[in-house]
């Protein structure tokens, strides 16, 4: 049985990648899976491992309320099940805060590194914090919604389970983009919050999560409730379909600047992606934490990644090696976890990497479109550890 509610999360949906010119594409479907020595991650050692251990002690304690049989990810192999992790999860307690050397000798003992693609592609997501009010008035016009309680999940002809609304007895589309904006939902009290400018909720809901300030100072923390089940439409490929940007200079910053700059065409060309979001206040989460991700565990910045967990289950550890975009061009290795999905997160080949919240991160997460090497640390039996 799993414990993870995959169509009510939505992470990163590739943030770079479905804003510029299509959907994440698959890079290593099925994924190269061939074991390699500790010795081949370029980075790897004692600093790393005891920086990455107080992340994995976050997550076996959520791992450790759940039930040995609960479902991480694929139905069978290393790590499939919550009851794989948690010797590793008990050994883990006994090393001492800090000791690199004991943090290292640690994960080498308990994990087996697996390559899953040499030439994974990544992308950023972040927590984008906006204006906004608890009352309409003034700037702040454009409403943020709670899931409508007509939204409702059916199973397909073809076995996928499909969002949308019944009406008269009959499943139908749930409203688009346009038709939510031009009031589709006005007047049913669903209105969590209002925000001063309709390309913020826009970014806000590829996000899946972000912060709001109020203008007393207070910040109200958003996260995930839902979607209308319409498909996404990348706006960058909107804009250089209308001959507005060329495919070169396509990014989060230049999509933003156009909307910005072309207030009376930004409606229309959001409106050409029909997919909406809906949220939940997170009134528990301290603002020094990032949003839960799909294990429920709060993301952290710089540690926390969304993955395919048809092939990767939640928890696992993950390796990465790849560089920061420009103007940072940074090498970036370091160890990450795998505690979030995102719609159009698929293969072995893909991850998109929480970056955190901020301007940085907004500026690094929308120019994120790596490549690099990922490796998963899957879970030794305890019969087979060295």
């Amino acid at each position: 049985m799993s414990y993870f509610r995959l169509p009510a999360v939505m992470r990163g949906v590739c943030a770079a990648a479905i804003l510029l010119l299509s959907a994440c594409a698959e890079t290593g479907q099925e994924g190269e899976r061939q074991p390699v020595a500790f010795t081949a991650l370029s980075g790897w050692g004692p600093d790393e491992a005891a920086r990455a251990l107080p992340a994995f002690l976050a997550e076996c304690r959520y791992l450790g309320r759940l039930p040995a049989e609960a479902t991480l990810g694929p139905d069978s192999g290393p790590g499939a099940h919550v009851g794989d992790w948690l010797p590793a999860c008990q050994a883990a307690t006994a090393v001492p805060a800090g000791d690199g050397v004991a943090a290292q000798h640690f994960y080498e003992t308990w994990f087996a590194p697996v390559l899953v693609s040499s030439s994974a592609l990544f992308t950023g997501y972040y927590e984008p914090e906006i204006r906004g009010a608890l009352s309409r008035g003034g700037i702040y016009q454009t409403p943020v919604y709670r899931v409508p309680e007509d939204l409702a999940r059916a199973r397909a002809t073809d076995g996928r389970m499909v969002s949308g609304r019944w009406q008269g007895g009959r499943f139908v589309p749930y409203w688009s983009r346009a038709q939510i904006d031009a009031g589709a939902l006005a007047g049913r009290n669903l209105e969590l919050l209002w925000v001063a400018d309709p390309a913020d909720l826009f970014f806000l809901q590829i996000q899946g999560s972000g912060r709001v300030r109020l203008p007393s100072g207070q910040i109200v923390r958003l996260g995930f409730g839902g979607k209308n089940g319409q498909p996404y439409v990348p706006l960058g490929r909107v804009l250089v379909q209308k001959g507005e940007m060329s495919e070169d200079v396509v990014s989060m910053q230049s999509i933003r600047a156009w909307l910005t700059a072309h207030p009376a065409q930004a409606r229309a060309v959001m409106e050409e992606n029909p997919n909406y979001v809906f949220f939940n206040a997170l009134d528990d989460v301290p603002a020094t934490q990032g949003a839960p991700g799909a294990m429920g565990v709060p993301l952290e910045p710089g540690r926390s990644a969304a993955v395919d967990r048809r092939v990767i289950p939640l928890g696992t550890p993950v390796w990465v090696e790849t560089t920061l975009p420009a103007p940072a061009n940074q090498t970036w290795r370091r160890l990450v976890y795998a505690q979030d999905i995102g719609t159009d997160i698929k293969g072995a080949g893909r991850a998109d990497l929480f970056l955190g919240w901020g301007d940085e991160a907004e500026q690094t997460a929308g120019a994120m479109r790596q490549h690099g090497r990922m490796i998963a640390l899957t879970p030794r039996p305890v019969v087979t550890r060295p």
